[in-house]
């Protein structure tokens, strides 16, 4: 077995053993989150609230603290060692847009330890969508942006407190911290070609994409692994992945690649990772782009898998780009360990012909679009000519929360795919879980059909304070199935416990009945608790049933004593 195989199986089995272990909905994160609300504080303790366009509905548990003068703070006790913090806040945008910075001081036990810079750079959006950043089109959404902090030393039972620093009129907000105790940085592979012996600097000040293209065309000649030690790696253009390319970071905290400031405003010098190619293995680092607006005509950056096939992408963190990573036409592709923060769009979306994916052990925050998606759209919507037939793909044992658009995790057709193990929390604008038609997944004249066919499962779901205003739909509920361009055959929800709803729990609507569609057929609920809904509008109800739906679906092993079918053509049977 040559250095290059038996890394690849380390990393195989690294990213099998940890999900054994773990049995709760939702991703296993070696980090604990400590709500602003629930601390000790001279600032403002404010919401819940759940209308659209308030920084309350984008925060977790829809309350946050704010900090309005210096010396204002937060303070709470470690329950656990760590040497790496998250702050999740939110600054004002300037009268004109683009921005206000201000400081954050870290107190450890009475000291000042370190003076954390700040900024809504990256926050707020307006109007309608895809939006813009311009204030006075009012509609704001956005809010939220995160902050790293590393190389720190908490012991538990320490005091932290988070102090506004500044005497500015900037208010600054926050909405949780996460603690984290990062491992030390990941040694160089056996035989692999590091990254600055080609040139790079991993300064972060100069333009390191052409040592890295040269380093990976070296790697892949010579069969070895592109290693990158940490350091920061400023790229400004396109990262091809071909076949058998491993490029192996030093772990997410420690290798990070970043845009550039002044050229990423040009789609074409964005970072962006794509796979071309079979057995390629991305690893072990964090990608930072620097965008600030969503345009839909332009390309994905960070990583854009574009018919890779037996793929693995592990342990990247992801932030301030337009999706997290976006994969169309492709088998047999594993996402696992990754971490979505701050983007203008998805998440995760697997698009046109994907076939065979697993996404898990991941996590989404802050997202502009749907946290986790699965879009098998036909190739006419401008998208490659679909390969495989889309369908089998899996979502496990992942975690999304207070996306400022859309949903948690979105089935948009396809044959067969999974939901499962997942947690889905304070979805303010959208459905925990939504199951839809609305968007194309079929075309006649290419003979191309993705619409839902075989068994579509969710099971043994968790979702928390779901079901929230979309700008379009109006009021989702937490779960939905949305019968609109076509209906939707074979749906099997197995084993959710949903609560706290923001709308109804479980609902059904069929817009599509007005043009002969809309008929939901072959569909199980089974064992499903729905506690507590209607948190943010009146009369919501565990199950609601809009009058244009038709069809209907068996209910097993479930008590749900609140249902709302208004329509005459859809019955509802126990057994």
């Amino acid at each position: 077995m040559n250095p290059l195989q038996k890394h690849l199986v380390i990393l195989i089995l690294s990213l099998t053993c940890p999900m054994a272990l773990h049995a709760e909905p939702g991703a296993a994160v070696p980090w604990t989150s400590y709500e602003a609300e629930a601390m000790k504080t001279t600032g403002q303790v404010m919401g819940p609230k759940y209308e659209p366009f308030l920084l309350e509905t984008e925060s977790s548990g829809q309350k946050f603290v704010k900090l309005n003068s210096a010396g204002e703070y937060v303070e709470f006790a470690a329950t656990t060692p760590a040497n790496g913090m998250v702050v999740r806040y939110s600054l004002p945008d300037a009268p004109e847009g683009g921005g206000l910075n201000s400081t954050l001081a870290l107190y450890q036990n009475g000291k000042l330890v370190r003076r954390i810079p700040v900024t809504s750079h990256y926050s707020w959006v307006y109007g309608d969508y895809p939006f813009n950043n311009q204030p006075k089109n009012g509609r704001p959404r956005n809010g939220y942006d995160e902050v790293r902090v590393k190389d720190l030393n908490i012991a538990r039972g320490d005091m932290l407190r988070l102090q506004k620093a500044d005497a500015d009129p900037v208010d600054c907000i926050l909405d949780l911290v996460d603690l984290e105790q990062i491992a030390p940085p990941l040694p160089a592979p056996a035989g692999a070609l590091s990254l600055t012996d080609f040139g790079a600097s991993g300064t972060g000040d100069t333009d390191d994409t052409e040592p890295l293209r040269n380093c990976i065309a070296a790697a892949r000649e010579q069969r070895k692994i592109v290693w990158v030690p940490p350091g920061t790696y400023q790229l400004a253009g396109d990262i091809i992945c071909r076949s058998d390319v491993v490029i192996q970071g030093a772990g997410m905290w420690h290798t990070t690649f970043i845009g550039n400031d002044d050229s990423y405003n040009q789609a074409d010098r964005r970072v962006r990772f794509k796979l071309q190619g079979n057995n390629i293995r991305l690893a072990d680092f964090a990608i930072l782009g620097r965008l600030t607006y969503r345009n839909d005509d332009e390309p994905n950056d960070s990583i854009h898998g574009a018919g890779c096939s037996n793929c693995i992408v592990a342990n990247i963190w992801v932030e301030h780009t337009k999706v997290g990573m976006w994969f169309y036409n492709g088998t047999k592709v594993t996402v696992a360990g990754c971490r979505f923060r701050n983007t203008l769009a998805d998440g995760i979306n697997l698009c046109v012909g994907c076939r065979d994916f697993l996404v898990e052990n991941c996590s989404a925050r802050g997202t502009g679009d749907d946290c986790f998606a699965i879009w098998p759209t036909v190739s006419d919507q401008g998208y490659t000519e679909q390969t495989p037939l889309p369908g089998g793909n899996v979502i496990r044992h992942c975690t999304g929360q207070t996306p400022f658009l859309a949903n948690g995790c979105s089935i948009y057709g396809g044959a067969g795919n999974r939901v499962e193990d997942c947690k889905f929390q304070d979805i303010g604008p959208g459905c925990g879980i939504l199951l839809s038609t609305t968007f194309p997944t079929v075309d006649d004249k290419l003979k191309k059909d993705n619409n839902f066919s075989g068994t579509t499962v969710v099971r043994n779901c968790e979702l928390v304070r779901c079901g929230g205003f979309d700008q379009v739909w109006g009021w989702r509920a937490a779960v939905q199935l949305c019968l609109d361009r076509k209906s939707i055959s074979g749906v099997e929800l197995s084993g959710l416990n949903i609560r706290d709803s923001l709308s109804d729990g479980l609902g059904v609507v069929a817009p599509g009945s007005a043009h002969g569609q809309g008929t939901l057929a072959n569909a199980l609920v089974d064992q499903i608790t729905i506690t507590r809904c209607g948190l943010a509008t009146p009369d919501r109800h565990a199950v609601s049933i809009r009058a244009d739906a038709r069809g209907g679906l068996t209910v097993r092993d479930s008590t749900l004593t609140d249902v709302d079918n208004r329509s005459a053509d859809f019955k509802i049977a126990t057994k």
